[in-house]
Protein backbone atom coordinates (compact mmCIF):
# COMPACT_ATOMS: atom_id res chain seq x y z
CA UNK A 1 0.00 0.00 0.00
CA UNK A 2 1.23 2.99 -0.98
CA UNK A 3 0.31 6.87 1.06
CA UNK A 4 0.43 9.88 -0.21
CA UNK A 5 -0.34 13.11 2.06
CA UNK A 6 -3.09 15.24 -0.22
CA UNK A 7 -3.19 18.10 1.74
CA UNK A 8 -0.82 20.58 3.45
CA UNK A 9 -0.67 19.04 6.45
CA UNK A 10 0.73 16.30 7.61
CA UNK A 11 0.26 12.62 7.04
CA UNK A 12 0.78 10.75 9.83
CA UNK A 13 -0.21 7.91 11.97
CA UNK A 14 -2.70 8.58 14.54
CA UNK A 15 -1.87 5.30 16.27
CA UNK A 16 -1.31 1.60 15.00
CA UNK A 17 -4.19 1.61 13.13
CA UNK A 18 -5.17 4.78 12.11
CA UNK A 19 -3.65 7.67 9.43
CA UNK A 20 -4.86 11.12 9.43
CA UNK A 21 -4.26 14.58 9.19
CA UNK A 22 -2.48 16.95 11.67
CA UNK A 23 -1.18 20.66 11.30
CA UNK A 24 1.29 20.39 13.88
CA UNK A 25 3.98 20.93 14.05
CA UNK A 26 2.61 24.33 12.98
CA UNK A 27 6.15 25.34 12.71
CA UNK A 28 7.50 23.26 10.26
CA UNK A 29 8.83 24.62 7.22
CA UNK A 30 8.13 21.57 4.97
CA UNK A 31 4.31 20.35 4.53
CA UNK A 32 3.70 17.74 4.21
CA UNK A 33 6.55 16.79 6.41
CA UNK A 34 8.28 13.29 5.70
CA UNK A 35 10.27 14.01 9.21
CA UNK A 36 6.85 14.22 10.99
CA UNK A 37 5.20 11.16 8.84
CA UNK A 38 8.66 9.31 9.79
CA UNK A 39 8.40 10.23 13.51
CA UNK A 40 5.03 9.15 13.46
CA UNK A 41 6.11 5.51 12.18
CA UNK A 42 8.79 4.99 14.71
CA UNK A 43 5.92 5.91 17.56
CA UNK A 44 2.87 3.52 16.34
CA UNK A 45 3.71 1.25 13.63
CA UNK A 46 4.40 -2.40 14.89
CA UNK A 47 6.11 -4.06 11.95
CA UNK A 48 8.70 -3.56 9.62
CA UNK A 49 9.28 -0.01 8.11
CA UNK A 50 10.64 0.22 4.29
CA UNK A 51 11.67 4.28 4.43
CA UNK A 52 12.67 5.39 1.10
CA UNK A 53 13.97 9.28 0.55
CA UNK A 54 13.82 10.35 -3.15
CA UNK A 55 14.60 13.80 -5.01
CA UNK A 56 14.31 16.55 -3.55
CA UNK A 57 15.61 19.78 -2.02
CA UNK A 58 16.56 20.17 1.73
CA UNK A 59 16.79 17.82 4.70
CA UNK A 60 13.54 16.98 5.31
CA UNK A 61 13.24 13.37 6.31
CA UNK A 62 16.55 12.81 6.88
CA UNK A 63 16.77 13.19 10.63
CA UNK A 64 13.48 10.76 11.05
CA UNK A 65 15.07 8.10 8.58
CA UNK A 66 18.43 8.51 10.73
CA UNK A 67 15.93 7.34 13.99
CA UNK A 68 14.18 4.37 12.33
CA UNK A 69 17.24 2.79 11.02
CA UNK A 70 18.73 2.93 14.74
CA UNK A 71 15.56 1.24 15.83
CA UNK A 72 16.65 -1.27 12.95
CA UNK A 73 14.39 -0.48 10.12
CA UNK A 74 15.43 -0.69 6.08
CA UNK A 75 16.07 2.23 4.76
CA UNK A 76 17.29 3.60 1.08
CA UNK A 77 17.82 6.82 -0.12
CA UNK A 78 18.36 8.06 -4.05
CA UNK A 79 21.66 8.35 -5.29
CA UNK A 80 22.92 11.35 -7.10
CA UNK A 81 23.26 10.11 -10.69
CA UNK A 82 19.23 9.04 -10.67
CA UNK A 83 18.26 12.22 -8.73
CA UNK A 84 17.23 15.43 -10.00
CA UNK A 85 17.87 17.13 -6.68
CA UNK A 86 20.09 15.83 -4.72
CA UNK A 87 19.33 17.35 -1.29
CA UNK A 88 17.11 15.29 0.46
CA UNK A 89 19.00 11.88 -0.28
CA UNK A 90 21.84 13.46 0.53
CA UNK A 91 21.02 14.57 3.54
CA UNK A 92 20.07 11.07 4.79
CA UNK A 93 23.36 9.28 3.32
CA UNK A 94 25.36 12.52 4.91
CA UNK A 95 24.16 11.65 8.22
CA UNK A 96 24.07 7.43 7.81
CA UNK A 97 20.41 7.41 8.17
CA UNK A 98 20.59 4.90 4.61
CA UNK A 99 21.09 1.55 5.21
CA UNK A 100 21.35 1.67 1.09
CA UNK A 101 21.94 4.07 -1.38
CA UNK A 102 20.63 3.26 -4.62
CA UNK A 103 19.47 4.04 -8.03
CA UNK A 104 16.09 5.09 -8.56
CA UNK A 105 15.68 2.42 -10.94
CA UNK A 106 17.42 0.17 -8.22
CA UNK A 107 14.92 0.96 -5.36
CA UNK A 108 11.70 -0.81 -6.21
CA UNK A 109 13.12 -4.20 -6.58
CA UNK A 110 15.36 -4.06 -3.94
CA UNK A 111 12.25 -3.31 -1.60
CA UNK A 112 10.23 -5.81 -3.82
CA UNK A 113 12.89 -8.54 -2.51
CA UNK A 114 12.70 -7.00 0.97
CA UNK A 115 8.55 -7.77 0.50
CA UNK A 116 8.94 -11.03 -0.71
CA UNK A 117 11.23 -12.07 2.94
CA UNK A 118 14.72 -11.50 1.71
CA UNK A 119 16.85 -10.31 4.72
CA UNK A 120 19.03 -6.84 4.86
CA UNK A 121 20.60 -7.34 8.04
CA UNK A 122 23.84 -8.39 8.47
CA UNK A 123 24.79 -11.63 10.37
Amino acid sequence: MVLLAGTADHLVFKSAERVGYTPDPVAQVHRPSVDVFFDSCNRFWRGDVYAVLLTGMGRDGAASMKKLRDKGHYTVAQDAASSAVYGMPKAAADLGAAVQVLSLEAIAPRLAQLVAGETWRKG
